[in-house]
């Protein structure tokens, strides 16, 4: 990978999973790295799941970047707000975001995945799917789009399900939340050239 030590980027959803990995690439390559989510050192995580946003903060730093970890619950605005606002504070800057962070599974009743038709599903999972997922997507986007318009450069990626290989998923929540997303970052971008 390409050095990254100039660069400032935020990972949503990185305590564990492919949010962690991205993070913890993103430090190889130099980065400052900010790293988001609920679950923190000495607390409660989500489902009793192993992994924090300080563990994989510290081990972004242990790599030769430099992790930040930063509670946040995506799916209040006023958390998202204030992390932007630190990023412009300690920055002016943001020159990446992935937007990673994703819900729909914190209940029993969500796990796993459910099969059975729709109208047996919770709407739990919806929520989860549509506020935690593509909300929080879609909020934490126009909140960096300020920080990378001066400079003329950045780069915003979302992770989502491989929809060439599955054009339909199996479960219509997950199927249309994941489709969302997949637009919104296809759409945008004709807009924020414009601007730019």
């Amino acid at each position: 990978m390409a050095s990254l030590h100039e660069a400032v980027a935020l990972v949503t959803g990185a305590s564990r999973g492919a949010g962690r990995g991205i993070a913890l690439e993103l430090g190889s390559a130099g980065a400052t790295v900010y790293v988001t989510g609920r679950s923190v050192a000495g607390g409660p995580t989500t489902d009793h799941v192993p992994g924090t946003i300080d563990a994989t903060a510290s081990e972004v730093t242990s790599r030769g970047g430099h992790g930040i970890a930063v509670r946040c619950d995506h799916t209040v605005d006023g958390d998202v707000e204030s992390l932007f606002a630190r990023i412009r504070a300690d920055h002016g800057r943001l020159d990446l975001l992935v937007n990673n962070v994703w819900g729909g599974y914190e209940h029993a009743e969500c796990k796993p995945l459910p099969m059975a038709p729709f109208w047996e599903q919770s709407l739990r999972q919806w929520d989860g799917m549509f506020t935690a997922g593509v909300r929080a997507h879609l909020t934490a986007s126009r909140l960096a789009v300020p920080l990378m318009l001066p400079a003329k450069r950045g780069l915003i990626v979302s992770t989502t399900a491989n929809l060439a290989v599955l054009p339909y998923l199996p479960n219509i929540f997950y199927d249309l939340s994941k489709n969302a997303v997949s637009r919104l970052v296809g759409l945008p971008t004709q807009q924020i050239v414009k601007q730019a």
